[in-house]
């Protein structure tokens, strides 16, 4: 009960928080204040408005947004999100074009599951959609999985990525970005040794932890410094009452968000400091560049505790990919299986999260992997968010990605630009992450 108590004093915290924001806000905008014109009445509606609005954010599930894509034809086309498969903890989603001809490039994005929710690939998947016919790995908030559903940690994620590969083919094109990397990378290890004619055509994995002693970054150092036992006792609470997931053991997306900024605890300051000022002066908009940011930045989700925990404990410290044995019902998934998958690694030059050396610890894995089918890219001055979702991601490594698949289908590369300005990104503004505000410190 004491921690179903903490979960629930820190929801009271957050609700009291967005209160005092919207009393400021209303409170600062009366007409009658314009009687005694006063800089502080507009400082203390701009604080309440953007208080208000951070707090109720964080429990807000931000929707995809992604309404239309450019076709070959020239034209928009709608866009509808699809239930390909439905699952407890996460379901597999399609992005279906309408109107157009179905594209030979099938793309799976498997999403982080590390406190934030699928729609942080939004940019990402917008990208693509004009060259690919698009699926995402779509987790589900923890808090809202009732007890009765059961345990869900690193072994039934990677089940979960495995019945996606197979209900889409052996023509699909896998894309894992950050956390998922090394549990997609075993896998597709599964289905290469059990079921090798579901194997994947190509898989791209970028920015992961493979191997998180090959740089050490602060995730890292986290990790070995806290033992298993001081981290369920200072991070695992229980879902209060108020959600169906009631009883259930996580670590709260809260928690995880206050790590996120706390790596870099001066540039959220500035941002909010400014933005408030922004706010004051009348120069905000409801979309500007801070709240398209910080909407999707602050909307976090919980994980289960036996997720969060197994990972720290067998991909951070006992390193069972990186070392090649890591085991599904007590059975070794052997990395070494991978024959036929082509596969294109990617890091960021200045990656904090998961720095450059982690993620092409796959390559030393796959030592049965044809040199011609394995390809690696090192993007010069990029950190973890642009590698999949800033401009690093639109200007250079896109290109590479859909040319690589292109390459290992046999076919000459076709893509295109969505928009006059050459850049695939329908209209998304780049939005450059403050350091230490990637997807994943677990």
């Amino acid at each position: 009960m004491y921690n179903m108590f903490a979960y629930d004093f820190t929801e009271t915290m957050r609700v009291t928080n967005q209160w005092l924001g919207a009393s400021a806000q209303a409170l600062g905008s009366y007409p009658v204040h314009g009687l005694a014109p006063n800089p502080m009445f507009r400082l203390l509606s701009a604080w309440g408005d953007v208080t208000e609005r951070s707090f109720d954010r964080m429990v807000a599930r931000p929707d995809w947004g992604i309404d239309t894509v450019v076709g070959e034809d020239g034209r928009d086309h709608v866009v509808q999100v699809e239930k390909v498969m439905r699952r407890d903890f996460g379901d597999l989603i399609r992005f279906r074009v309408q109107g157009r001809r179905e594209s030979k490039r099938k793309v799976l994005m498997v999403a982080p599951m590390s406190g934030h929710y699928a729609t942080l690939m939004r940019s990402t998947v917008t990208s693509l959609l004009p060259d690919c016919e698009v699926y995402v790995t779509d987790w589900h908030n923890a808090r809202d999985i009732p007890v009765s559903a059961g345990k869900f940690d690193i072994e039934d994620y990677t089940r979960y990525v495995i019945d996606f590969v197979r209900e889409l083919g052996p023509d699909t094109n896998l894309v894992a970005v950050c956390q998922p990397v090394p549990l997609a990378l075993a896998a597709v290890a599964w289905l290469a040794e059990h079921e090798p004619a579901a194997q994947p055509a190509t898989m791209t994995l970028i920015g992961g932890p493979v191997d998180p002693d090959a740089h050490a970054t602060d995730v890292t150092d986290f990790g070995r410094r806290v033992t298993m036992g001081q981290l369920e006792h200072l991070v695992i609470q229980r879902v209060g009452f108020k959600h169906a997931g009631a009883g259930r053991q996580v670590y709260p997306g809260s928690l995880q968000l206050a790590s996120f900024i706390s790596m870099n605890l001066d540039t959220h300051a500035a941002a909010f400091r400014d933005q408030i000022m922004r706010v004051a002066k009348d120069e905000a908009g409801d979309h500007d560049r801070h709240n398209k940011f910080y909407d999707e930045y602050l909307a976090v989700m919980d994980m289960t505790a036996e997720f969060y925990l197994s990972t720290v404990e067998r991909v951070f410290k006992n390193r069972e990919i990186a070392r090649n044995v890591f085991e599904i019902d007590g059975q070794r998934v052997d990395i070494s299986k991978i024959k036929d998958v082509a596969t294109m690694i990617v890091e960021g030059e200045k990656d904090d999260i998961s720095a450059p050396g982690q993620c092409l610890a796959a390559i030393d894995l796959l030592t049965n992997l044809p040199a011609k089918k394995a390809r690696t890219h090192l993007e010069p001055n990029a950190g973890h968010f642009g590698i999949f979702a800033g401009r690093a991601w639109r200007d250079n490594i896109r290109p590479l990605v859909l040319d690589f698949i292109d390459s290992n289908a046999g076919r000459p590369a076709t893509r295109r630009p969505a928009n006059a300005n050459g850049e695939a990104n329908n209209g998304v503004v780049d939005k450059p992450a403050p350091t230490g505000s990637g997807p994943t410190p677990i």
